[in-house]
């Protein structure tokens, strides 16, 4: 899961870096506009990523925790307890810096 969201970063600052330079070179909105949109695409799928992740981890430590007897190898996440929204986890501080400072340059961009 980390990994995943290691590579939707490098794929979300290509993209739109990309979509930015096309943008600024060409002085069109259009560009800056669908980088919003990629933006808010790939942070909500990093979000899903985080949130996955979370409930794998609290799936390990409650079998971690098992006798060897009880243990039953399912790796179904519906069980968690923690059952934390996927909202919160978009907007955890990890995700918030990251996106949030691209948001930050697409506004800086969109004001200029």
């Amino acid at each position: 899961m980390a990994n995943n969201s290691f590579l939707l970063k490098g794929w979300a600052i290509t993209v739109i870096g990309g979509l930015l330079a096309l943008g600024f070179k060409d002085l069109d909105c259009r560009y800056i506009f669908v980088s919003l949109f990629i933006l808010s695409f790939f942070w909500i799928l990093d979000g899903y990523y985080l949130h996955q992740e979370k409930h794998f981890r609290e799936l390990y430590e409650r079998t971690a925790t098992k006798k060897e007897s009880e243990i039953d190898f399912s790796m179904k996440t519906e069980k968690c307890e923690k059952d934390e929204d996927w909202f919160d986890c978009i907007f955890s501080p990890t995700l918030r810096v990251f996106y949030g400072g691209l948001l930050v340059v697409h506004i800086i961009i969109l004001i200029l």
